[in-house]
C-alpha cells in the first residue's frame, strides 16, 4: 500500500484509455491543452496530501497494520470522522483556487452501493464492495461517478419496446461464469477522461420487466469498450481579459459509451435486483448532496467576497440599503456552513457506515440551490451595469483609451480602476398577517433587523479575510504560495472560536 504523489497521478492516466474532444482522440489527457488543466485540478487531492501541515487531514493510519491511505477511503464511524471528511473537501477547494479537485469526493456513488448491499442483506456484495473499498485504498485510485442515462423518450420506462431501441438505459447483454457484458451510455458525467475508475449506478427506479437495467458495478475508465466523448470547454482567460499569476483551475464532463464492456463478478454490486434500483441511487443522492454542499462553501466564500469588495470600490460599503444586501450574502454564506456541519454533527449509522444526516444534508442543499439565485442576484445588484459593459484588457492597454479608463473608471477615492476591472472581471468569470403569533415570529428575542445588524458587526472581519481572497485570486494583490495557504488557514479558523474578534 502506496500513497501515490501528483506526478504518479498522471501517469497512471497514460493507460490507452479512448478520449475524444473537440472532433479528435485526445493522446494524452495530461498533456492537451485543454484537459491538462482539468488533469491538474484533480491533481490537487494527490498535492494536499504531501503537504506537511494538511498530511494528519487528508491521510488516514490504519490501526491495525500501520499503512496509510486517503481519507476517502476511511470508512467514517462518527461525526468526528464526517467532520474531518467535510473540512477535507472544503480545504482543498479553497486551496484549489475555489474548484474541487473531484479525484475521488465521488466516493459517495460507491458509499451508495456500500448502504445499499447492507440495506439487502446480500453478503455477495458486502464482500465485493469491502474488497473494492480495499483495492481503492491499496492502490490510491481516483474515482468518477456515472450515473445518468440518456434516457431517449423520457415517459417511457427503460424496457418499454416503444423506446427507438433498448440502449438508451445502461444495461446487462450478457452473463457468464467470469462476468457480465454492459451497453449504454451515460451523460453529464463529470471527470472520468482524467480520473482512473467509475463507478456506474442506475439513475431511478425500476420494474421487473427493467431488471437487466438494474446494475451497479466498478470498471477502469480503460477498459476495453468504454469511449469518451468530453465536453469541450475554454478553461482560459483569453487576451481581452486582464492577466492573472495563478493557475486555471476547471472540470469538464464526459458522454461516456459502454460498447459491449466486460465487468468482472467482483467488480459488481447490483445485477437484475430491479427493486433496490432506486434505493442505489437515493443512498447515492443523499450522501454526494453533503459534498455537493461542502465544495460550494469555497465557492461562495468567493462569491461574498467579490461582492463586499466590488461595493468597496464604489465606495457604498455604508448605504443602508448596500449593507443590507451584503448582511445578506453572510448570512447565506453561514447558513450553509452550519447546515453543512451539523449534518456531520447529527450523523445516521447505516451498518458500520456513519453518513451525514439525510434530511440535514438536504436541507443544506436546497438551502444553497433554492437561493443561489437570489445570492446572484444581490451581487449584480451591487455590481451595477459595468458588469456588462466594461470595455476589455485590450482597450486597457490602449494608450488611446486606457487613460479614459482610468480617469472614468475609478471609483472610491484612492481606489484604481484597474482594480475595480479586475474584480468585475472575476465575478464575470466566477459565478456570475398580523396574527400576534406573526408579529412573535418577527419581534421575539430580538427583530430582523437587530439580528442582521448584530450578523454585520460580528462578519466584519470575516469580510476583509473574503476580500482579500477576492483582490488576490482577481490579481489585485500578489501573494506567496505560503501567504495564499496562510490565509486559506484563517478562513478554516473562522467560526471554529480559533479566530478573535
Amino acid at each position: 500500500m502506496a500513497l501515490k504523489t501528483a506526478e504518479e497521478f498522471r501517469e497512471s492516466l497514460r493507460d490507452g484509455r479512448v478520449v475524444y474532444m473537440d472532433g479528435e482522440k485526445v493522446a494524452d489527457v495530461t498533456t492537451h491543452p485543454k484537459l491538462k488543466v482539468a488533469t491538474d485540478t484533480a491533481a490537487f487531492d494527490y498535492e494536499l496530501a504531501e503537504m506537511p501541515e494538511y498530511r494528519e487531514l487528508a491521510v488516514v493510519r490504519d490501526e491495525k497494520t500501520g499503512e496509510e491511505y486517503s481519507r476517502y477511503f476511511h470508512r467514517p464511524k462518527n461525526g468526528e470522522d464526517l467532520l474531518k471528511r467535510h473540512e477535507l473537501m472544503l480545504v482543498a477547494s479553497r486551496l484549489n483556487y475555489t474548484t474541487t479537485p473531484f479525484a475521488r469526493e465521488m466516493i459517495d456513488s460507491f458509499n451508495g452501493c456500500v448502504v445499499t448491499a447492507h440495506a439487502m442483506g446480500n453478503r455477495d456484495y458486502i464482500e465485493r464492495t469491502d474488497a473494492y473499498l480495499d483495492y481503492l485504498r491499496k492502490n490510491d485510485l481516483s474515482l468518477a461517478g456515472a450515473i445518468t442515462d440518456v434516457k431517449g423518450d423520457r415517459l417511457l420506462r427503460p424496457a418499454d419496446p416503444k423506446q427507438s431501441h433498448p440502449d438508451y438505459y445502461l444495461r446487462v447483454i450478457d452473463k457468464n461464469k467470469e462476468g457480465i457484458i454492459v451497453r449504454g451510455c451515460k451523460a453529464h458525467i463529470t471527470s472520468p477522461a482524467y480520473l482512473n475508475e467509475m463507478l456506474v449506478m442506475p439513475c431511478r427506479n425500476m420494474t421487473e420487466a427493467d431488471a437487466d437495467y438494474a446494475v451497479a458495478f466498478a470498471t477502469p475508465v480503460s477498459a476495453k469498450g468504454v469511449i469518451q466523448i468530453v465536453h469541450p470547454f475554454d478553461s482560459h482567460r483569453g487576451p481581452l481579459d486582464f492577466p492573472l499569476d495563478i493557475p486555471v483551475r476547471s472540470h469538464t464532463d464526459s458522454l461516456v459509451i459502454f460498447d459491449d464492456v466486460f465487468v468482472p463478478w467482483e467488480r459488481v454490486f447490483l445485477c437484475g435486483e430491479w427493486q433496490s434500483a432506486a434505493t442505489a441511487v437515493y443512498n447515492f443522492a443523499y450522501l454526494h448532496r453533503h459534498t455537493a454542499v461542502t465544495y460550494h462553501i469555497a465557492w461562495v466564500e468567493l462569491i461574498v467576497g467579490l461582492g463586499a469588495a466590488i461595493a468597496d470600490f464604489n465606495g457604498v460599503t455604508k448605504a443602508p440599503n448596500i449593507r443590507e444586501e451584503v448582511t445578506e450574502l453572510i448570512i447565506y454564506l453561514n447558513t450553509m456552513k452550519a447546515l453543512a456541519r451539523a449534518s456531520c454533527i447529527d450523523y445516521v449509522m447505516h451498518g458500520d457506515l456513519a453518513i451525514p444526516n439525510p434530511v440535514t444534508a438536504n436541507v443544506a442543499k436546497h438551502y444553497y440551490a433554492d437561493n443561489y439565485h437570489k445570492v446572484v442576484k444581490i451581487v449584480e445588484d451591487l455590481c451595477g451595469a459595468l458588469l456588462t459593459t466594461a470595455p476589455s484588457f485590450r482597450d486597457w492597454q490602449n494608450p488611446a483609451t486606457g487613460n479614459f479608463m482610468e480617469k472614468y473608471l475609478g471609483g472610491r477615492a484612492g481606489a484604481s480602476a484597474e482594480a475595480r476591472l479586475r474584480i468585475l472581471q472575476a465575478l464575470r468569470h466566477y459565478p456570475c398577517l398580523g396574527t400576534e403569533l406573526d408579529v412573535n415570529n418577527i419581534h421575539a428575542e430580538g427583530s430582523l433587523m437587530a439580528e442582521r445588524l448584530t450578523i454585520y458587526s460580528e462578519a466584519r472581519k470575516d469580510l476583509e479575510l473574503y476580500k482579500q481572497l477576492a483582490n488576490y485570486l482577481a490579481g489585485n494583490v500578489k501573494m506567496s504560495w505560503e501567504e495564499y495557504k496562510q490565509l486559506c488557514g484563517e478562513l478554516s479558523k473562522l467560526g471554529k472560536g480559533e479566530s478573535q474578534r
